[in-house]
């Protein structure tokens, strides 16, 4: 198949002298046989913060109706169990630590490749709609929404609520309304306009919800006056995701574009401690189920011909690698993908995983991304016509000075090999492990490490390679 369109990435690492250049070009197919595509987020969801996941409180009907209708994931995981690297991990189909995100506030670095300028190359238009937090969203950044290859953004530095200040392509922004649905109004903008043509669009709605603090809009919040306050805006920001994301969904029905859209729901990690509903072991933060399994359901009425659940382990890497194999895009020297395609799990033709997941979380402290203060701050200081100090631009980001070492790797990191899953936990310079058979101990209860030493003794050789594959990546050797 002859390439129909060929076009140079050319990305360059800020201050540090290194050029990443990678060959991405469209084979033929019609912009017709390309489907839109949506990508939504929740911010802090768990797995089991859904009615149809069996919550017995919260109403979340447009998302049951959603996964009653679709492919609904029943183990999909998010890459990282904070947000900033998941978020990461969906634009680049690489687990974060290897361009250095890890923790929330971490930016990417200029040199990845995104699934935004990879959809380009097979002309997409290209939006980003509520929270980034993936560098800024100042005009003049690398790590924009905009130098990310987002055409149109209207975005939050980090989770936003109700009447927030957003930045449309680095303009401040007041607003008025509920957090969720005004990200999807924006969303909407966006897609009525490219719904009227033949160039498909790739939208990216990515909610500041359910995050804390929580403060739910009060016709939302009423619908638990029955439970504790706390709850009360908990699950009233879920519902109000759950009411805009309804909307965003019957408008692509209303544009009769709804048969050629893949619409695509997940979370960024698992659930809050003592509030959520983790669906297992642990909670946001941690490397256990709990911490990593999140909420996910897709639906694309023209490709899949019934709705069915599936149990195989997915991830938020597979997003990158999946649409890319949809869209028609091929990269050539492409730097290691952790991420598959699901294309034939949505065929029906997938029955299990063509390589496990790896986890790592780095122990290090996150960055403190203020949204409300930063943009109010930016709002400001644009009336009285200046921009506020670089520091908030991140021109650091594709700076790569500390080079980690191969040999060490702290913090937790876990290998998932269905239904085995062995995790490595280092500190003080010692090593525990630990392995779990996650179909027969979804809650991570019973190690059995010490009773299968050759399998942990596989699995161990299996994680510590791949963790040296992504130091690697860290160190900077996949741009030279």
């Amino acid at each position: 198949m002859q390439p129909e369109r060929r076009t140079f990435l050319k990305i360059m690492g800020a201050g540090i002298g290194i050029t990443a250049v990678r060959e991405v070009f469209a084979e033929s197919a019609t912009q017709a046989e390309r489907p839109n595509i949506i990508l939504c987020m929740a911010d802090d969801q768990g797995w089991g913060e859904m009615a149809y996941n069996g919550h017995p409180v919260l109403r979340t009907p447009n998302f049951d109706a959603m996964a009653a209708e679709g492919l609904r994931f029943d183990r999909f995981y998010a890459a990282a169990p904070v947000c900033s690297p998941t978020r990461g991990s969906v634009m680049t189909g690489r687990t974060p630590n290897r361009f250095g995100c890890f923790k929330w506030g971490f930016p990417l670095r200029p040199q990845e490749i995104t699934i935004a300028e990879a959809l380009k190359t097979a002309g997409y238009a290209t939006g980003h709609f509520g929270k980034w937090h993936l560098g800024s969203v100042r005009k003049g950044s690398p790590v924009n929404p905009g130098a990310s290859g987002f055409d149109t953004w209207f975005s939050g530095e980090n989770f936003f609520d109700n009447d927030a200040v957003l930045s449309r392509e680095g303009v401040a922004v007041e607003t008025q309304g509920e957090s969720s649905m005004i990200t999807v109004d924006a969303a909407l903008e966006f897609i009525r306009e490219h719904s009227k043509g033949d160039q498909p669009f790739f939208a990216v709605v990515w909610f500041g919800s359910p995050h804390s603090p929580h403060r739910a809009a009060e016709a939302f919040r009423a619908l638990y006056a029955d439970q504790p306050e706390k709850q009360q805006h908990f699950y009233g920001e879920i519902t109000g995701m759950d009411h805009a994301f309804g909307k965003l969904r019957s408008e692509l029905r209303a544009l009769d574009i709804h048969e050629n859209t893949l619409l695509w729901y997940c979370s960024d990690n698992g659930g809050l401690p003592k509030l959520g509903a983790t669906g297992g072991r642990g909670y946001k933060g941690m490397i256990y189920e709990g911490g990593l399994r999140v909420p996910a359901i897709l639906e694309w009425p023209g490709r899949l011909a019934q709705p069915y659940s599936t149990n195989l382990p997915c991830v938020t890497s597979d997003i990158y690698p999946t649409l890319l194999d949809i869209a028609g895009v091929r990269m050539e020297n492409h730097p290691p993908l952790d991420g598959v395609s699901l294309v034939p799990l949505l065929d029906g033709a997938m029955n299990a995983r063509t390589k496990p997941i790896g986890f790592w979380d780095y122990p290090i402290k996150g960055l403190s991304t203020p949204s409300d203060a930063w943009m109010a701050e930016l709002l400001e200081a644009q009336r009285e016509g200046r921009e506020p100090d670089p520091p908030r631009l991140r021109l650091d980001a594709g700076t790569i000075e500390k080079q980690y070492p191969t040999d060490t790797f702290p913090g937790h990191a876990a290998w998932l090999d269905w239904p085995w899953k062995l995790h490595r936990i280092e500190s003080d310079d010692s090593v525990k492990w630990e392995l779990y058979n996650l179909k027969e101990d979804p809650q991570e209860q019973n190690d059995r490490s010490a009773g299968e030493p050759e399998r942990t003794a596989d699995m161990q050789v299996h994680l510590e390679a791949w963790l040296v594959s992504v130091v690697n990546s860290l160190n900077g050797k996949d741009y030279l």
